[in-house]
C-alpha cells in the first residue's frame, strides 16, 4: 500500500540527562553501625564553611553547566533531606545547603539505552497554525541506566504534505516532581508529579515515583478523551513494573503541567497494553485490552480507572501474527467506524503493525482487518537491542490521514503517514 515513511528518526542519546535524586535510606546502617546518610550529613555540619563553599564549588564546576538551575534543584533536594532527617537548619548556610543537597543527588542519563514505542495526540496549543497543519504532542519511552523506563516528550507540528518539523530540544531536561518520592505514598496510591514551571515539555521527563513503578513506566497510550459534558482531557495509560510484577495505571492531565499518576483496578488491570475509547460508547467507557497474552478483547466500564475482563474481538488469523495480537494504541474515530491499528508476532518473533475496523456504535463487532501488515521491519530498520520490532503506542488523524510514530527494533523512532481511504481499502 501506499504509505509515505519519513526519513526522520530519533535515536537513543546518552548525553540527555537529569539530576535525580539519590536515595540512601536513613535505616541503612554502614559497618559501624552508623546511619550513612545521618554520616554524610554530619560530614558536611562539620565542615568549615570555607570548606563547604570549595567543595560546592567542585560540584558546580563538573555539573552547573549541564543541568537546569542547579543550584534550585540541590536546595530543593536539601529541604526533602532536612525534613527526613530533622536537621536544624537555624544556623546553617545557603552553601552547606546546596552542598548536602549535592551529596543526595546524581546525573541520570535517561535516553542511554533506548528511545522507542511512542503515542501521539493533538497539541494542547493549535494557535497560529495555519490551514493542513497541526501541532502535535507525542510521548516516548526512554531506557535508562538499570533499564528503567521513564516518559518523555517532545512537540512537534505535521502537515498534510507529509512533512515532520519538531520542535528542538532544550539543552537541558527536567525531571517532573512529585510527592511520595522518600516519604511514603498518598492513601489512595495516586501520586501528582508536576512540570518545572521554566521547562518546556520537550524538556520534561516522568520517572517512577511509587514502589509499583520503581522498575518502570512502560509504553504510555496517549488519548484526547472527550467527557460526556464536552470537556476534554488527556489521558494515557501505561505499564507499571516493579522488576516482578506489573500492572496498568492512568495518566491524566489537562494541562501538561500537572499529570495524576493512577492505579488501576479489576482483573484487566493486571495486564499489559489496555487501549482507551477516546469518548464514551453508548454511556460506557470502552477500552481494548489483552487478558490472555494472545487475543484482543474489548473491555468495558463505568469507571477509568477500573477494568475487568472483556469480551473476545479479534484472534490470530493470518501468517504475520499468528502468534499473537495486541493494539497499537487508542482506536481513532473516523466515519466508518473505529479504526484499530494492531502488531501482530510471525515467525522468528518479527513484529508488524496491521488495523482492524470496529462498527461505531457496537465496537465488539470487526467490520473488517489487513490482511497484510501495514508496516513491517524493514531492511535498513531491523537492527537494534531487539531486532525485527516495529511498534507503536498510538497513531493520530490528521485530516485525511493517520500519522504513525513507531519504534524500531527497540531502540529508536522512526514516523509515517497513510491515507486512510487506502487502508480502509486492504479490509
Amino acid at each position: 500500500m501506499d504509505l509515505y515513511n519519513h526519513r526522520l528518526r530519533l535515536h537513543a542519546d546518552p548525553s540527555r540527562v537529569v539530576v535525580r535524586p539519590f536515595h540512601i535510606s536513613s535505616t541503612a546502617l554502614n559497618g559501624q553501625g552508623q546511619s550513612r546518610a545521618q554520616r554524610m550529613i554530619d560530614e558536611v555540619l562539620a565542615m568549615t564553611a570555607v570548606q563547604a563553599g570549595e567543595q560546592l564549588s567542585l560540584v558546580l564546576k563538573d555539573f552547573e553547566a549541564r543541568h537546569w538551575q542547579t543550584r534550585r534543584v540541590f536546595m530543593t533536594r536539601y529541604r526533602e533531606i532536612a525534613e527526613i532527617h530533622g536537621i536544624d537548619d537555624s544556623a546553617l548556610g545557603d552553601e552547606k545547603r546546596q552542598l548536602i543537597g549535592a551529596y543526595f543527588c546524581h546525573e541520570y542519563s535517561y535516553a542511554a539505552a533506548a528511545l522507542m514505542n511512542p503515542s501521539a495526540v493533538p497539541h494542547y496549543d493549535q494557535s497560529g497554525m495555519p490551514e493542513g497543519s497541526q501541532r502535535i504532542l507525542m510521548s516516548l519511552r526512554a531506557v535508562g541506566e538499570g533499564h528503567i523506563s521513564s516518559v518523555a516528550f517532545r512537540e512537534g507540528i505535521i502537515t498534510d504534505e507529509n512533512e515532520l518539523i519538531l520542535a528542538p530540544e532544550p539543552p537541558f531536561a527536567t525531571a517532573a516532581d512529585g510527592y511520595g518520592i522518600d516519604g511514603p505514598e498518598m492513601p489512595s496510591g495516586v501520586v501528582t508529579v508536576h512540570r518545572d514551571r521554566d521547562s518546556t515539555l520537550s524538556g520534561t521527563v516522568i520517572f517512577p515515583i511509587t514502589e509499583a513503578q520503581s522498575k518502570g513506566l512502560e509504553d504510555l497510550r496517549l488519548v484526547h478523551f472527550t467527557h460526556d459534558d464536552g470537556s476534554g482531557e488527556w489521558l494515557g495509560t501505561y505499564t507499571a513494573y516493579n522488576g516482578a510484577r506489573i500492572q496498568s495505571e492512568l495518566m491524566r492531565t489537562r494541562d501538561f503541567r500537572a499529570f495524576d499518576l493512577v492505579p488501576m483496578t479489576g482483573s484487566a488491570a493486571r495486564n499489559k497494553g489496555i487501549a482507551l475509547f477516546p469518548r464514551t460508547v453508548n454511556g460506557e467507557y470502552l477500552s481494548i485490552g489483552r487478558q490472555d497474552g494472545e487475543n484482543l478483547y474489548l473491555l468495558r466500564s463505568d469507571r477509568l480507572d477500573h477494568w475487568d475482563d472483556g469480551e473476545l474481538i479479534l484472534t490470530p488469523v493470518f501468517p504475520w501474527e499468528l502468534v499473537q495480537i495486541g493494539n497499537c494504541g487508542p482506536p481513532i474515530e473516523v466515519d466508518e467506524g473505529w479504526l484499530l491499528l494492531t502488531h501482530g508476532v510471525g515467525a522468528m518473533r518479527k513484529y508488524s503493525i496491521g488495523a482492524a475496523l470496529l462498527d461505531k456504535n457496537d465496537p465488539s463487532k470487526v467490520i473488517g482487518r489487513t490482511r497484510e501488515p501495514i508496516l513491517a521491519a524493514a531492511d535498513q530498520d531491523r537492527e537494534g537491542y531487539v531486532p525485527n520490532v516495529v511498534y507503536t503506542c498510538g497513531a493520530m488523524r490528521h485530516g485525511d490521514k493517520l500519522f504513525i510514530p513507531y519504534g524500531i527494533a527497540d531502540s529508536s523512532v522512526g514516523f509515517a503517514f497513510v491515507e486512510i481511504e487506502k487502508l480502509l481499502e486492504l479490509m
